[in-house]
C-alpha cells in the first residue's frame, strides 16, 4: 500500500470512529473543502505533513495517535 493510501484510509478508520462527517471534518480544520475532499478521495498524492497535522487536530489526535495504526507497517516504497 502507498503512503497516501494509507493515509487515506486511516483518516477515514478514524473519522467513522469519530462519527464525523466529511463536512464535519472540513469544519474542524478549518482548511478549505477542496484541500480536504482531495485528500479524502485519494486524490492528493502528497498531502503534506502540515495538512496532515490540521487533519489530526480536527480529528481529536496527536500526530503520534494518528500514525498509531498497523494500516502504516506493509508500506510500499515510493517511488
Amino acid at each position: 500500500m502507498r503512503i497516501c493510501e494509507a493515509t487515506n484510509l486511516r483518516i477515514n478508520e478514524l473519522r467513522q470512529k469519530k462519527r464525523l462527517t466529511e463536512y464535519a471534518l472540513i469544519y474542524q480544520t478549518g482548511m478549505p473543502p477542496s484541500t480536504v475532499k482531495s485528500i479524502l478521495h485519494g486524490k492528493s498524492q502528497n498531502p503534506g505533513i502540515v495538512n496532515i497535522k490540521k487533519i489530526a487536530e480536527g480529528l481529536g489526535v496527536t500526530m503520534r495517535e494518528f500514525y498509531d495504526s498497523d494500516i502504516f507497517d506493509e508500506l510500499e516504497p515510493e517511488d
